[in-house]
């Protein structure tokens, strides 16, 4: 079969590969889509501390079963036939840690992931392993919504995780950067999910503001390479500040400008992780302190996560459709990583 494997920074190769066999406890799927996202591009360029080469990358995937393990539904409790139509979880907790046994699957300590220590979804074939299946991972499509759509259920899981923690009331302020798909996602949870109040977007790109903004409308498009953002933020809210701020961006400078610019129990997403070789902020406590901010950390999702998304989108309470504006061969993955760097389309999805 045709898969992509990765071998070392800037050493990633489309070519032939044995198809996978599917162990007893192991269900075994045709790819259909493949979504990409900005760690794609990254892994590429940089490898990952978690990933072991070579290694088919891919972590945002939703196929057709080909070929389900002889003890898979007495050991899970399953009912997966051959031609079910499904999405597969990325991060995969252990589901027995402290965390886990808390219900934090998110933050599993034992955290394993598709595309990183199992081989991944940007092939014509792939292995949903056991540790999946063991923590329910697996999950059926519903039958309105499309395999492009559904592939896109991963990361909208990780967005679905952040903005539960943030705890947004309906009316509530929300200023989002970062006008990736991600930021398009966190903008239609907010509205469709919460009913917040105004929704601001802010990014440098002019052509991304604008590429997205025409998605998802969002009540003003801030480009921060033109205009003071807190300033802006301040004018907008009488001088408030704003209620919820997501940071779905790698740049330090929007976590100092997302506590500048929050108001009084003013709520803080930290998404987007931040350069390994530059991962510190400057915070003026004080202002954390008096206006009795909260800031969250969040980046990922548990499997809950992934059946709620599919849910939204089934319901139209949140689509995803019109945000997939490429659809990309396997044959030319690679151009996919290139239109996802350069920031040319919200969402990539690569069809094996």
């Amino acid at each position: 079969m045709l898969a992509l494997r990765y071998y070392a920074p800037e050493d990633v190769r489309l070519e032939e590969v044995p198809e996978p066999d599917c162990g007893a406890d192991e269900v075994k799927i045709r790819v259909r889509n493949c979504s990409t996202c900005g760690t794609d591009v990254k892994i590429l360029h940089n490898g990952h501390q978690n990933l072991t080469p070579p290694r088919i990358t891919g972590h945002e995937v939703a196929g057709e079963v080909v070929e389900v393990g002889a003890d898979v539904n007495a050991t899970y409790g399953s009912d997966w036939q051959v031609g079910d139509r499904v999405q597969v979880i990325a991060a995969v907790p252990c589901g027995e840690c402290h965390e886990c046994r808390k219900g934090w699957m998110a933050v599993c300590q034992n955290q394993t992931s598709v595309g990183y220590q199992y081989d991944g979804g940007f092939a014509e074939f792939m292995v949903v392993p056991r540790q999946v299946l063991k923590v329910d991972g697996l999950n059926r499509i519903p039958d309105n919504v499309g395999y492009d759509e559904a592939s896109a259920a991963e990361p909208f899981a990780c967005a679905i995780n952040a903005q539960e923690l943030l705890g947004i009331e309906e009316g509530d302020t929300v200023v989002v950067f970062g006008a990736g798909p991600i930021g398009c996602m966190h903008i239609r949870i907010a509205r469709g999910v919460h009913k917040a109040g105004p929704v601001y977007l802010v990014d440098v790109n002019a052509e991304r503001l604008k590429m997205s903004a025409d998605a998802v409308d969002p009540d003003e498009i801030i480009d921060g390479s033109e205009v003071d953002v807190v300033a802006r933020i301040m004018e907008l809210t009488g001088g408030r500040g704003a209620d919820v701020i997501i940071t779905a961006t790698a740049a330090n400078v929007t976590q100092e400008q997302a506590i500048a610019m929050a108001a009084r129990n003013g709520r803080i997403s930290f998404f987007g992780g931040l350069p390994k070789t530059d991962p510190t902020i400057t915070c003026d406590s004080n202002v954390v302190h008096y206006r009795q901010l909260h800031i969250h950390g969040a980046n990922g999702s548990a499997p809950e996560h992934n059946k709620r998304a599919l849910e939204y989108i089934s319901t139209g309470q949140v689509p995803v459709k019109d945000l997939i504006t490429r659809h990309i061969p396997l044959t030319e993955v690679m151009d996919a990583f290139g239109i996802v760097q350069r920031g040319e389309a919200i969402k990539v999805t690569v069809e094996p």
